[in-house]
């Protein structure tokens, strides 16, 4: 069998959410148009019975931190260096092509590397061949491939070209599993995806999400979740006027839940404050971000 890691690396918004999904065949991470949505490594499997095994990782966007959760987000981009036997370096084909050169020559991958040149569906063609020709001659360009993860163009010829590059070995989880992640963890994410989708530039980078309770029964899954946020005028923006704004992300919250879980979802949710929480070490251990 063809085994290993293929791990996602990119700027802010180059799509590596997107071209995760769409890889799987599954929607796992969330997506947003604002920057910066992905917090945590998500890792997700695609396994076909005796053929293949392929752990892909949907990384942070890279950024210079300047809290101590990008430093966290940060980690988990070292993390994913130190394990990939395949790296994706995915660039939104609009970026200017020397920013993306420095920031991928600056990640030093010893493994094959394919640049992947996204949102092609977005420009003209000649941009796509100026964009082409220089990443091909880069050293660390093992294979490029130009692709839009929103229309799912060309994701299986980039498929095969993992596979060309992966190592043979044993499976490494079970083939029905489709990530390492716990439900809890999905379901804090779409709450976490509604808020980018309902509110402002700047409230959602101030904002965790923590469930505290998850039961189930045959009949229904009973989900309490807080929502932290930095400032009381941000607690207050969220709530809406007469509850309005925090009903409708629950409703919106609890109807992807349902999907997700195919079961009845009871979801309550509180809004917390606490100041500076993105700097406070043992409030970001709290929140999930080792």
């Amino acid at each position: 069998m063809k085994v290993g890691f293929v791990n996602i690396f990119g700027r802010p918004n180059a799509g590596k959410s997107t071209l995760l999904n769409a890889l799987l065949g599954e929607k796992l991470a969330i997506v947003s148009s604002k920057v910066q949505t992905t917090r945590h490594r998500i890792k997700g499997f695609l396994t076909k019975t005796g053929e293949y095994q392929i752990i892909f990782s949907d990384t942070p966007g890279i950024i210079e931190p300047k809290y101590k959760l990008h430093e966290r987000m940060m980690q988990s981009v070292k993390s994913a260096l130190e394990d990939a036997d395949v790296g994706l370096l995915l660039a939104d084909i609009r970026d200017d092509k020397d920013e993306l050169n420095a920031l991928f020559t600056g990640l030093q991958l010893k493994v094959p590397c394919i640049v992947v040149l996204n949102k092609t569906d977005e420009v003209k063609a000649p941009l796509i061949a100026e964009k082409e020709a220089f990443f091909k001659q880069q050293p660390y360009c093992k294979k490029l491939i130009s692709i839009s993860a929103l229309q799912q163009k060309n994701i299986d010829i980039l498929l095969q070209a993992v596979l060309e590059l992966l190592p043979e070995g044993e499976p490494y989880y079970p083939e029905d599993d489709l990530t390492d992640l716990s439900t809890k963890f999905f379901t804090s994410e779409m709450i976490r995806e509604k808020i980018y989708a309902l509110f402002g530039d700047e409230l959602p980078y101030h904002s965790a999400v923590i469930i505290n309770e998850f039961k189930e029964s045959p009949s229904i899954i009973k989900i309490q979740a807080d929502i932290i946020v930095q400032r009381e005028g941000q607690k207050a923006i969220m709530i809406g006027e007469g509850g309005k704004m925090i009903k409708k992300l629950g409703t919106l919250a609890r109807e992807d839940m349902e999907k997700f879980l195919q079961q009845k979802v009871f979801l309550q949710l509180f809004i917390k404050v606490k100041p500076k929480w993105r700097d406070n070490e043992m409030q970001l251990k709290e929140y999930g971000y080792y």
